[in-house]
């Protein structure tokens, strides 16, 4: 699971902020939306449920665990049918003052717990439910004066990955993955619309313990108008390196073009293995261009069933 946070959503919570805020909400809308994100979750669980049983019909040879984070290139490579694979992160902090506006304006978010849920279908298949479990956002906007803050459960997003070629050996790898968001979170945490894209991850063994992954991705994703749909094109590349022991680190760079400004990060990052089912990581993502965000850091682990 990507940990980056795109400019567009980052962008989008700043409007959401600024057109709600915290001034005009009654209180039948605060039971309205706390009545929707119970019902959301239990919505979740109970499909998470469900997928699990249809996949436990005996775990293949286990292969290498790969998981789709910490950096943001998603790997191409798939979960075995009968296992399951969660990759969260424990917290994530994002903060962005030089937005491309150039507006004076603060975004600060804490996101507690956001999840990848991945379940093995097929031998090359898997699939992956993505859920923002709660996120805390405040924005303080100088030019208005006021300080807004929200939080919440945010948006479900479905995936369904194929690898066709490189799951079990090889030097190169290559996948497939679309998705689609739903809109479930709480009012203002996203822009209740239904967005979609698709991504294609590969992976190089480049030699002398170095490693390559990259990915190519569309988005088609609601415009800040809100009057039809526009894309946004984004582009990583990853190198990892064994440094000591089970001690990993990666240095990434990510473009994206598209609905706005271009934007442009560089990430960087640690992965430890516990055993060949358990991996911790940590690593920052910083914002080069003034329309990335200009800072998120994160602490997380992967496990595997």
């Amino acid at each position: 699971m990507s940990v980056l946070t795109t400019s567009s959503q980052f962008q989008g919570v700043v409007l959401a902020l600024r057109q709600r805020g915290r001034f005009n909400r009654s209180i039948p809308d605060i039971l309205l939306e706390q009545i929707r994100e119970i019902f959301t979750m239990r919505h979740v669980a109970t499909t998470a449920a469900l997928l699990l049983a249809l996949s436990a019909s005996g775990a293949q040879a286990a292969r290498e665990m790969t998981t789709d984070r910490p950096d943001a290139t998603e790997s191409p490579f798939t979960v075995e049918p009968g296992r399951v694979q969660l990759e969260a992160s424990l917290f994530e902090f994002a903060q962005d003052t030089y937005n491309s506006d150039h507006a004076s304006v603060r975004l600060s978010e804490w996101n507690f717990a956001p999840f990848n849920l991945r379940i093995g279908l097929a031998q090359d298949v898997d699939l992956h439910v993505i859920l923002e479990t709660h996120r805390m956002s405040r924005i303080d906007d100088r030019d208005a004066g006021r300080v807004s803050k929200l939080s919440g459960t945010g948006d479900v997003t479905l995936r369904l990955k194929y690898n066709f070629w490189g799951n079990d050996g090889g030097d190169t790898a290559l996948g497939i993955m679309p998705f689609v968001k739903l809109p479930t979170g709480k009012s203002g945490l996203g822009n209740n619309s239904v967005e979609g894209g698709v991504i294609l991850p590969v992976a190089l063994e480049l030699g002398a313990g170095w490693a390559l992954g990259a990915m190519t991705e569309v988005d088609f994703v609601r415009n800040d108008a809100n009057t039809g749909y526009s894309y946004i094109w984004l582009n990583s590349a990853s190198f990892s390196h064994d440094i000591v022991g089970a001690l990993g680190g990666f240095l990434e760079v990510v473009s994206e073009v598209g609905n706005g400004p271009a934007s442009l990060s560089f990430n960087s990052g640690l992965t430890y293995g516990i055993n060949e089912d358990l991996q911790l990581d940590l690593g920052t993502n910083v914002g080069i261009s003034r329309s990335a965000e200009d800072l998120l850091v994160f602490v997380g682990v992967s496990k595997r069933w």
